[in-house]
């Protein structure tokens, strides 16, 4: 993120968070990756987006989606405040640019699961970014796994499919690509991006420079 200087409690600059986008088509197993990664690292956050469907029985607004009707939807488009949104199953999900901004300025890191015209404008606004692709190891693996489901009818698997190869091609422009054959793996590599990316001396300056003030380096900045 941006070099500013935020501070935490103690007074102290902190520097802003990681942003990744996650993205896939459906059934590659996105929310599994994410649930896992998150369960191993301390400050990585889901990013919380709005939407106009009702919630489902056992969510909560706030934790799972910021829950807003139609009128409330368009008032935050007229005003810009979504980095992305976009009409799924005919509800909308859009991506609050406040929350982003509020939320890595504090310092943490947030996930965002979104397909990739969302990633492709989350990158022109934050370019910063990580974009991380997921796969399935075959076209054959990924229909397997949404029949597996149980959920969608044959109809529906065909134009998810169909879909998935349109999204597969935008996969060239990431950062970086994750193949979800074994998950136990998957989950290793997301989690190697996350850590080394958090290590860049371009996005951790504050800490460098305390780092090497305790070493006696007090005279040097980022």
């Amino acid at each position: 993120m941006s070099k500013s200087r935020t501070s935490n409690s103690t007074g102290a600059p902190v520097d802003p968070g990681l942003l990744v986008v996650l993205s896939g088509p459906s059934g590659v197993g996105k929310s599994t990756l994410c649930r896992a990664v998150m369960q191993r690292l301390d400050n990585l956050e889901f990013s919380i987006s709005f939407t106009t469907r009702p919630p489902r029985q056992g969510e909560v607004h706030g934790r799972d989606y910021f829950f807003v009707d139609d009128a409330t939807f368009d008032r935050m488009i007229a005003e810009n405040a979504f980095v992305e949104w976009a009409v799924v199953h005919g509800n909308r999900y859009g991506t609050s640019l406040e929350f982003i901004q509020s939320r890595t300025r504090a310092g943490a890191n947030l996930i965002l699961d979104i397909d990739s015209q969302g990633a492709s404008l989350i990158r022109k606004k934050f370019p910063e970014g990580v974009l991380v692709f997921c796969l399935a190891p075959s076209e054959k693996s990924l229909e397997n796994r949404l029949k597996a489901r149980g959920t969608d009818s044959p109809e529906i698997i065909a134009r998810r499919l169909r879909n998935a190869r349109a999204e597969i091609r935008q996969a060239v422009w990431y950062d970086y690509v994750i193949v979800n054959d074994v998950l136990d793996r998957a989950v290793d590599q997301f989690m190697s991006i996350l850590v080394a990316e958090g290590c860049r001396v371009s996005r951790i300056p504050r800490r460098v420079e305390r780092l090497l003030a305790a070493q006696g380096l007090d005279d040097v900045t980022v």
